[in-house]
C-alpha cells in the first residue's frame, strides 16, 4: 500500500523560476512535452517569454510528465507550479488521493519547530504563503502576484542574495528553516554552512542551475567541502520547495494566445506584452526621468569604408562579419577611453554619479518580439577580431530570439544603427540606466569638399543622445567629435588607442 509520504515524494512539481532577476511573471510560449512523455533531468520542457527575452526551461527531475498546469499563451506568476512529474511511474497509475498528497504542503513537520521559534514582529497577511527566496509569493485566491508590504526600517537590510535588492530577515529565515528541515530531517545544518549574510560559495555551473530553477543559494544548505553548495544541494532545495506547494487545483483552462485581432477589417488590435511591453515602459521611464540632449555631426567616412573592404580580405578577420558598424563600435570605445566620464550612471538614491571603468556596449537589435538591447561585456578590452566575433554572435542571437536576460543587463552605452533602414539620423532615447546612446545614419554618396574640391564622398550623420545630469555639453561634444574624427581618419584607431 502506498503511503501519503511515498506519494508526495513520487510526484515532483516544478515552479516558474525567476529567469530575469526580479521579474514577477512570464508567458508560456510553447510546451515541448505533454502528459505521459518521459523526461530526464536537464531536459528542456517549455519556452517562456519574460519582459526581457525568451528563455527555455529545463526540468530538474527524471520521470513521466503527470500534468501541465497552464496552457500556451498563459501568463504565469513566478513561484506558481507549471508542471508536475511522476518520478516513479513503475508504481502504477496514481489515484486522486495520491496526486493530491503530492502537492500538499509539509505542514506537520514544520509546525513543531515553528512553535518554538520566536514570534515574528508582524503576522503574514491572510492567504500569503512563505516560499523559498527567489520564488516570489503566491496566494490561493488570486492569480496575480500580490505586492510585498514595505518592511519597517529595522527589519530591512541591503540585499545579500544573488539578485540583490532588499533583504527581509524574517522571510529569509523562514525559507532557510524550511529548507534545512526538508533537507536534514530537522537536524542541524552541516558545519560548512555559510554564516548568515555571507555570499554562498558555489561554482558557476551550480549558480546557473540555481538561477534556472529559481533557487536562492543563500537559502541552500551546503554539503560540499568548506561549505560549498553542490549541484545535489540545489536539486535538494528544489525538491524541498515542492513540498510547500498548495493542494492540486482544478485544471486551468488554456488562455488564448496573444495574437493580433482584426476589428471589422478597419482596425487591428495587438496585445502589448512581453518584450514590447517592457520596452514601452522602459522608454517612457527614460524619456521622463533623464533629461535628454542630442547633438549631431555629419562626417566623411570614405576612408573607413575603404578600411572595411581591406579588413574583409585580412586573414586575421577570416570568417568574421566585417561591416561599418564594427568600426563605429571601435570608434566609440576609443572616444570613451579619451573621455571616460561619459561612461557613467546616475544614482538617484545616493545622489552620485557612478563612473564605470568598463564598457558593456549595447547594440540595439530589431527582432520579431520587439527591440532588444543585448550588450558586449567588457568591450573595451577586446581586440578588433574579438569585437567582430562578439558583435556578430550578439546580433544573430538576438534576431533568433535566443538572447538571455543576463546578456541585456549591465549595459553602459548603446549604439543603434538606423542607417540600415535608409534613415539619415534620429534622436534616440537612452537605454534606462545608461548615460549615452549613439545613432548611426545611412552612409550615402554625397558631394563633399575634399582637399579644396567638391568630390563624391561616402558621408553619414551621427547623433549622440546623453543624460544631461551627468554629461554636460562640453563632454558630450568632445565624445561625438572624437567618434567622427576616428571614422574620418581611421588611423586614429592606432594613434589614439
Amino acid at each position: 500500500m502506498t503511503t501519503m509520504t511515498e506519494s508526495a515524494a513520487r510526484f515532483r512539481e516544478f515552479k516558474m523560476p525567476d529567469v530575469g532577476e526580479g521579474l514577477t511573471e512570464a508567458e508560456i510560449l510553447k510546451w515541448y512535452v505533454q502528459p505521459g512523455d518521459t523526461v530526464t533531468d536537464g531536459q528542456v520542457v517549455c519556452e517562456v517569454e519574460t519582459a526581457k527575452a525568451a528563455v527555455e526551461l529545463p526540468i530538474p527531475y527524471d520521470g513521466v510528465v503527470h500534468e501541465l498546469r497552464f496552457g500556451e499563451g498563459t501568463t504565469v506568476d513566478v513561484g506558481q507550479v507549471i508542471i508536475s512529474v511522476d518520478t516513479d511511474p513503475s508504481a502504477g497509475e496514481a489515484g486522486p488521493e495520491q496526486a493530491a498528497a503530492a502537492a500538499a504542503p509539509a505542514a506537520e513537520p514544520a509546525a513543531a519547530p515553528a512553535a518554538a521559534a520566536p514570534a515574528p514582529a508582524a503576522a503574514e497577511p491572510e492567504g500569503r504563503q512563505p516560499v523559498l527566496v527567489g520564488y516570489g509569493v503566491s496566494t490561493a485566491s488570486t492569480k496575480r502576484r500580490p505586492r510585498k508590504p514595505t518592511a519597517p526600517a529595522d527589519q530591512a537590510v541591503p540585499g545579500t542574495g544573488e539578485a540583490g535588492g532588499t533583504y527581509y530577515p524574517q522571510a529569509a529565515a523562514a525559507a532557510a528553516l524550511q529548507t534545512e528541515l526538508n533537507g536534514h530531517g530537522g537536524r542541524p545544518a552541516p558545519a560548512g554552512t555559510a554564516p548568515a549574510g555571507a555570499r554562498p560559495l558555489a561554482k558557476p555551473p551550480v549558480r546557473k542551475l540555481a538561477k534556472d530553477l529559481g533557487i536562492d543559494l543563500a537559502a541552500v544548505v551546503p554539503t560540499g567541502a568548506d561549505g560549498v553548495v553542490t549541484r545535489e544541494d540545489v536539486h535538494a532545495a528544489a525538491a524541498a520547495a515542492t513540498q510547500q506547494a498548495a493542494p492540486v487545483a482544478e485544471p486551468v483552462a488554456q488562455a488564448p494566445v496573444a495574437v493580433p485581432v482584426a476589428v471589422d477589417g478597419r482596425e487591428t488590435r495587438i496585445p502589448v506584452k512581453g518584450v514590447r511591453k517592457a520596452t514601452a515602459q522602459a522608454m517612457v521611464t527614460s524619456a521622463f526621468t533623464a533629461p535628454h540632449v542630442t547633438e549631431f555631426i555629419t562626417v566623411d567616412v570614405t576612408r573607413t569604408m575603404k578600411l572595411v573592404q581591406e579588413l574583409k580580405q585580412d586573414p586575421d578577420m577570416a570568417g568574421l562579419r566585417v561591416n561599418p558598424l564594427l568600426l563605429v563600435a571601435k570608434a566609440l570605445l576609443v572616444a570613451i577611453k579619451r573621455n571616460p566620464d561619459v561612461n557613467a550612471a546616475w544614482d538617484e538614491a545616493a545622489q552620485e554619479i557612478v563612473v564605470k571603468h568598463y564598457v558593456n556596449l549595447g547594440i540595439a537589435a530589431a527582432t520579431p518580439r520587439g527591440l532588444l538591447v543585448p550588450n558586449i561585456k567588457d568591450a573595451q578590452a577586446k581586440t578588433l577580431p574579438q569585437l567582430a566575433e562578439s558583435l556578430g554572435g550578439l546580433v544573430s542571437t538576438a534576431r533568433d530570439g535566443k538572447t538571455s536576460p543576463a546578456a541585456m543587463q549591465g549595459g553602459t552605452v548603446t549604439i543603434t544603427n538606423v542607417g540600415v533602414f535608409g534613415v539619415d539620423t534620429g534622436t534616440p532615447i537612452l537605454n534606462p540606466g545608461e548615460s549615452a546612446i549613439l545613432a548611426v545614419g545611412a552612409i550615402k554618396l554625397q558631394p563633399w569638399v575634399h582637399k579644396g574640391k567638391v568630390k563624391p564622398r561616402q558621408v553619414t550623420t551621427l547623433a549622440l543622445s546623453f543624460d544631461h545630469r551627468l554629461v554636460d555639453g562640453e563632454l558630450g561634444s568632445k565624445v561625438l567629435a572624437d567618434i567622427a574624427a576616428v571614422l574620418e581618419n581611421p588611423k586614429r584607431l592606432i594613434t589614439w588607442a
